[in-house]
Order: structure tokens, then sequence, then C-alpha cells
């Protein structure tokens, strides 16, 4: 496939066919981890702190040949803290919560931040919400609740995964909101390798205190490298590539290919079948992200880079 630019829009976006194939390629790469951390046969919250250790030489790598000019000060580095504190909870919640329910609601949950950040916004601003902003609040707590719902016909054991991926998608918001102030600064990839340095000990120690395996099994290393490789480099570098290049509503649209996926490897590799109910609710769930991405400035973007 050869690379076509297209004329820049009144909005300075400018696409190229390598960028589109760069965004689908990465909210796919992400799609996967649900399904790589079941594969994994260390405990969920160690598979977390594999996922944020080994890739940290590469990162360091990308984070040195994209360094910003920006000072590290005082106020930064609790920023950074603050965000890695964050994001392991996020993960610790999100890797517990993808072995308890069906992996499209892990996704959807856990990338329910959009919608939180959403929120949060328009708090913050103390106004009413738009048209676009109210509708996908409206939809995301239907669709919620159906999912949430029909967890709990299935299993407590469900409904407390969904639990624990929606807080997730809370700790994913507010682990954003220092990480975007950071990477203003210091940019993308130097806040990654920070964030990742702050968070892996933690993730550890909480590993620890679960009691899990830390050492990969009978299964080995595979597993947890393909984690690792394809949620915090492959993923995240593709995205860090194609995302400035497009308007919110197509970064919107193209992040509904994560859930779409994850259902469609639950489907087939763990026979998680879906009833029209349950597709009901997460396609309310997921037009309530797409919304939450097309909305307005001010938010921030909030696609799951892990």
């Amino acid at each position: 496939m050869g690379e076509t630019s297209a004329e820049p829009d009144k909005n300075g976006f400018q696409a190229s066919a390598w960028h589109f194939v760069a965004l689908l390629a990465g909210n796919a790469a992400l799609a996967l981890g649900p399904w790589l951390v079941r594969l994994t046969d260390t405990g969920p919250i160690s598979a977390a702190f594999w996922r944020l250790l080994l890739p940290i030489p590469i990162i360091a790598l990308l984070a040195w040949r994209g360094r910003a000019p920006g000072p590290m000060d005082l106020r930064l580095a609790l920023l950074v803290v603050m965000a890695g504190v964050f994001f392991a909870l996020d993960l610790a919640s999100w890797h517990i919560g993808i072995e308890q329910t069906r992996l499209g609601n892990s996704v959807l949950f856990g990338n329910s931040g959009s919608v939180i950040l959403m929120i949060w916004g328009l708090i913050a601003l103390r106004r009413a919400p738009s048209w676009r902003e109210a509708a996908g609040v409206i939809a995301a707590l239907v669709g919620a609740a159906i999912l949430l719902g029909r967890s709990l016909e299935i299993s407590t054991t469900s409904f407390v995964g969904d639990l624990l991926c929606l807080f997730a998608g809370v700790c994913y918001a507010f682990y954003l909101l220092p990480a975007q102030r950071a990477r203003a600064v210091l940019g993308q990839w130097s806040v990654l390798l920070l964030v990742c340095i702050a968070a892996s000990p933690l993730l550890l120690g909480m590993a620890v205190f679960a009691g899990e395996p830390i050492w990969p099994g009978e299964k080995g290393w595979t597993p947890v490298l393909l984690l690792a490789l394809s949620s915090q480099i492959i993923g995240q570098g593709l995205l860090v590539y194609s995302l400035r290049n497009f308007p919110p509503l197509i970064i919107g649209m193209a992040l509904l290919t994560q859930p779409a996926l994850a259902a469609t490897v639950g489907w087939l590799v763990f026979g998680e079948v879906l009833v029209p109910l349950d597709i009901l609710g997460m396609a309310l769930v997921a037009a309530a992200l797409m919304l939450a991405k097309s909305a307005p400035p001010p938010r921030l973007a909030s696609v799951r880079s892990d």
C-alpha cells in the first residue's frame, strides 16, 4: 500500500492511508490485551507488573529519541507519581476484572474513563451539557445498567468483575488528568516511561501482598512478553503515531473496534455468547464512548494505552 497524503482540512488534520491503518491496528493490539491477560499463568496483578516492567528499555529509547526540552521540577515529579499510582490501581483492578467477566464488558468498562472525563469537564466548567454530552451520559448509564444486570443474572462473580473494570475506568481517568499535564512539558514517551517506573513497584507490592505467583509457570514467558509488547509498545506506539492526524469523531469510531474485537475473541475462544440484550447494552456504552470522544473541548484523549 502506497502512502497517499490528503490535503489538510480546516481543522489542520492531515491523515494518510498509513495513519488510518496504524489507528485501527493500535486499537486492535490493545483489544487483544484482555485475552493475553487470561493466557498468562502468573497472577493478574503480576501480569500487570510484567507488562509495565519488561518494555521499559524500549520505552526509554523512544523517550530519549523524542525527548522534550522541558525541565523536571517538583510539581511535574508529583504529577507523574500521582499518575503512576492511579495507573497501578487501574491495571490491578482491570486485570482482576478481566478474569471475572466477559472480555467485551472488560474493554467497554475499562474505557469508561472517556465518559468520566467528559462529566468531570462539565463539573469543572459548571455548565449544562450539550445534547451530545447528555446523550452520551444517558447512553452510558442505561448501557452499563443493562450489562451489569446481565452479569448479575449470569453470576455474582461476573458482576464483581464488571464493577472492578468500572473502577479501573475511574482510575484511568484520574491517571490521565495528571499525565496529560506532564505530557505537555515532557512528551508522551517520557511520561509513559516515568509512569511505568513509578507504577511497577506498586504493582509488584500488590501482587506479593495478594499472594499471587510472580514468575510465569508452565505456559512460560510467551504470553507475558506478547502482553507487554502488544499493549505497551505496539498499541501505544501506533496510537502515538496516528492520533494527532484525526479529528475526535474518527478516533471515537476507531475506539469501537476494541470492544467488538474483544467480544469476538471472547465468543470464539471462551464461548462467551452474547444475547440481544447484551448487544444492546454494549451498543449503548459504545455509543457513549464515541460521543464522549467526539464532544467538543475541553476534553482529554483517553483511548486506553495499556
